[in-house]
């Protein structure tokens, strides 16, 4: 039996205008290379669960357009996709259906449109992929796949029980960082999070040894790799956080991961990450004013509350050398105008080594798009491809889709002015010494 596992990578934003002026920005386009240039952990976790006779292909969907028309010689393919790429996704899928191959399609736009993605492929599978796969192949090598597989409700995979990814597959060489995954899940809850917490109901946590047991054999096929822990919220839970971090300072790798701002309150745990190699965290701050954190998160607001104790949290990580990706939101309920200026003003102030900005985005299945649809604010129901991060397709509370997306491109050149960003890395140095 042949196995396709192709995965849709790549990132765009929809606007012809956004491409031409906010992605060819340098902080902008470096990330998305970063993204772009990452494996898709989920397929080779299902790769590792295929029996030894099974002949396995992993190809990213750009590699396999360079090189002309799509290979035919499997017996079923996996496609995987974003929100975003989900009609290039669909075409891949219509014409392996078309040459006789069966086609399986998972993952959170799946979930959210199952009966839309169900139109384009053989069978779809709603849920975490390690509960749904052996059982999918099992059928398709019997002759009796099925159009739909679906986790039960309150059912959820162990992260103990799972499988080393196969590296394998892959050329190495066209990557620049390699995914782990250490936890699945988030306790937050934000409404517009089109995460794990879809696919899971419950934070799940993978034991210490078996994270390292994966870097060490990442190590086996790339000396000296960098890694992305693959997780919606790092190191919440702190026991566990630390035995991991105390294991990872002897492997030599240097890694990033994202987290919330909380990390900032454990000292203890910020020379942990320092000593283990960590070089960048991701944090979702979404607004630096408390305008817009409001009833962001479903159960409490935890970042309204956090929002006054940013700066020194801020100084805190990075004192210790690694560095923060700031991330804000632009378009949240409350905010004004005035949001742009504040963005730019608080990483000056912070020295933020890294600003990432977004468009507020209803992705399917988030509490944002069913609350955004129900307020006849989405302005176009169904455009998937403007689920980019980038590209308006709703109408915010305190200002235009035109003047969110002016404001976006304006601020985006603003913070990646080479003259600003030279002057934020400098104070951090410089704050970094005066720490010492």
């Amino acid at each position: 039996m042949r196995l396709g596992l192709i995965a849709m990578s790549g990132i765009r934003a929809h606007s012809p205008r956004l491409m031409e002026v906010g992605l060819t920005l340098p902080a902008v386009l470096e990330r998305g290379k970063i993204v772009a240039s990452m494996p898709t952990l989920s397929l080779l976790t299902l790769a590792a669960l295929c029996p030894d006779d099974v002949e396995i292909e992993y190809h990213d969907i750009e590699d396999l357009a360079a090189q002309g028309p799509l290979p035919e010689n499997f017996d079923l393919v996996v496609v995987s996709s974003l929100s975003a790429q989900i009609r290039d996704a669909y075409r891949v899928a219509d014409h392996y259906r078309a040459a006789g191959t069966a086609v399986v399609m998972g993952g959170l736009h799946v979930l959210a449109q199952p009966d839309e993605a169900a139109r384009h492929c053989t069978a779809i599978a709603l849920g975490e992929g390690e509960l749904l796969w052996p059982q999918i192949l099992a059928d398709f090598r019997a002759g009796r796949l099925k159009p739909r597989y679906q986790v039960p409700p309150n059912t959820w995979f162990d992260l103990a029980d799972a499988p080393m990814p196969r590296w394998d597959l892959l050329n190495i060489d066209k990557y620049n960082r390699l995914t782990v995954q250490t936890t699945r899940g988030c306790p937050h809850l934000c409404d517009f999070c089109a995460s794990s917490v879809l696919l899971t109901p419950r934070y799940s946590i993978k034991p210490p040894e078996k994270v390292i047991a994966e870097i060490r054999a990442i190590k086996r096929v790339w000396s000296r790799p960098f890694i992305e822990f693959a997780d919606d919220n790092s190191f919440i839970a702190r026991r566990q956080a630390k035995e991991l971090l105390a294991a990872l300072a002897d492997e030599d790798v240097g890694w990033f991961t994202e987290t919330d701002i909380s990390i900032a309150d454990d000292p203890e745990l910020l020379d942990l990450m320092k000593d283990s190699g960590c070089k960048q965290v991701l944090i979702g701050l979404e607004s630096p004013l408390p305008a817009g954190l409001g009833g962001l998160e479903i159960k409490r607001d935890w970042k309204l509350k956090r929002q006054p104790s940013y700066e020194a949290a801020i100084d805190a990580i990075q004192s210790r050398g690694i560095t923060v990706n700031g991330c804000f939101i632009l378009g949240l309920d409350g905010q004004t105008p005035d949001v742009f200026d504040a963005i730019h003003d608080f990483a000056e102030r912070t020295a933020l080594w890294e600003v990432q900005i977004t468009v507020l985005t209803p992705f399917p299945g988030t509490p944002l798009y069913d609350r955004l649809l129900r307020e006849n604010r989405i302005l176009e129901p169904g455009a998937w491809e403007k689920c980019t991060l980038f590209d308006v397709n709703f109408r915010p509370t305190h200002m235009t889709p035109q003047q969110l997306e002016d404001g976006l491109v304006d601020l985006a050149r603003r913070l990646y002015e080479p003259d600003f960003v030279q002057r934020r890395r400098e104070t951090f140095f410089q704050r970094r010494r005066d720490a010492r």
